[in-house]
């Protein structure tokens, strides 16, 4: 009888994880921690965390935080930076958007205003010391890491995080081979990097093809979700 009773929590296990994951998400969606608590001046309009989580999911994609049009969206990456993005891992949308498979966490869960000049403010700093460590401890089954941009290398890479993106970027393959799970390095793929990207052909003829590689190995990708997605950004 306690065997059985060993048993049963057992095959439990794994719903009682699943009910902690959607307690979490929920917290997290109701956050008004920059609204009522801020680092600084306060969000200037009402938070709408963006983010997709799984207990399942295997590929983690780390970003910065959600722009304009991800918020008025509520859905991660909905933007031409999205586009590329899908474009750089060769992922169909209704693969990078199936959340049993792929997680899609930004340092900010909100989208965190624009300068003068209209370019996207840096993640709001009271989202990840509140909520990434949990919910990075949620998602046990994540085998690779996406790190995109200055702010999600910064937090996951630690100290192989070098002076500079493209010296963080170049030092991939250490990251890669190093920590755990691995991570890949990746410039933003925002239109304002496409100088970036003219400067480093390295990135486009190296990097880009081991990413594809092992997202589609991690995901255990068929042929048919493998065909080529154009970066029509």
């Amino acid at each position: 009888m306690w065997e059985m009773a060993g048993m049963c929590a057992a095959e439990n296990e794994p719903q009682a994880h699943a009910r902690r994951l959607t307690e979490l998400a929920r917290r997290i969606r109701a956050c008004r921690l920059c609204v009522e608590q801020p680092a600084g001046a306060p969000l200037p309009h009402a938070p709408r965390p963006v983010f997709q989580v799984s207990q399942t999911a295997r590929l983690l994609i780390a970003g910065q935080a959600p722009g304009v049009r991800v918020h008025a969206s509520g859905r991660p990456f909905t933007d031409p930076s999205g586009v590329r993005l899908r474009a750089w891992l060769n992922l169909p949308e209704e693969v990078f958007y199936d959340a049993a498979r792929v997680a899609i966490v930004p340092m900010g869960f909100c989208f965190p205003g624009q300068n003068d000049k209209g370019a996207d403010l840096p993640p709001r700093r009271e989202c990840a010391p509140a909520w990434r460590a949990q919910l990075l401890g949620a998602l046990p089954r994540i085998q690779l890491v996406i790190a995109v941009g200055q702010y999600a290398q910064a937090w996951h890479l630690g100290a192989l995080c070098r002076r500079t993106l493209t010296e963080t970027v170049r030092n991939w393959r250490r990251a890669f081979e190093e920590l755990s799970p691995p991570v890949i390095p990746l410039p933003h793929p925002s239109w304002r990097n496409n100088m970036w990207l003219k400067k480093n052909p390295w990135f486009e003829q190296e990097v880009l093809p081991f990413a594809r590689k092992q997202v589609a190995r991690v995901l255990n990708l068929n042929n048919d979700e493998l065909s080529p997605v154009k970066d029509t950004s």
